[in-house]
């Protein structure tokens, strides 16, 4: 039987993912979403297809089971490209993923979050206006100032989860308003 696609070496999935990657882009974008991930592996006889999506408002199950439909519809049409059967799993970004994108940090919003800069001590913010481009920066009020914090100088960055409400003076600082006003207190 053919070798098909070189199931044991792992540039042959980096090239299957590399042609496939913008297909299946275009196929989620028409669904509202985006492709925030595409790993493609060889799992025994057959491949397996990982594609992590999100939107503006998050996925829910129903979103996942459009964006699954349209994703094999665009990977039955690329048959040649995967090679053989494949496994789908399509799913939405966890909790715990790290901010790698503008997008990330203007999605969460008003959240907490924990960044690990380049060279520099760790601290935890929330999350102000974003800038849309990667050469961009966001604010973010870190213990109880506002500062502005550079894409490129974040090593790492990750979503607290909160189990309580955040303190209304944070949220209004962040929003622009002074804290303490009579709109405030309304």
């Amino acid at each position: 039987m053919a070798n098909q696609g070189e199931p044991d070496n792992p540039a042959a999935g980096d090239r299957v993912t590399a042609a496939l990657e913008p297909v299946v882009a275009g196929a989620i974008a028409d669904t509202g979403f985006e492709l925030e991930q595409l790993d493609i592996a060889q799992a025994g006889r057959r491949r397996l297809v990982r594609v992590v999506v999100d939107g503006d408002d998050g996925v829910g199950l129903d979103e996942v089971a459009v964006v699954s439909r349209a994703v094999s519809a665009v990977l039955d049409e690329h048959d040649a490209v995967l090679g053989g059967p494949y496994t789908l799993e399509v799913t939405s970004p966890g909790v715990d993923r790290p901010l790698t994108r503008p997008r990330h940090w203007r999605r969460n919003r008003l959240r907490l979050v924990k960044v690990r800069p380049v060279g520099g001590a760790e601290f935890t913010g929330r999350v102000g206006a974003a800038d849309e481009t990667p050469d961009g920066g966001v604010e973010m009020l870190v213990d109880g100032a506002l500062r502005r914090v550079e894409y490129g100088t974040v090593a790492h960055a990750v979503v607290e989860v909160e189990f309580k409400q955040p303190p209304v003076a944070e949220m209004a600082m962040l929003e622009g308003r002074a804290s303490g006003t009579e709109e405030d207190a309304r």
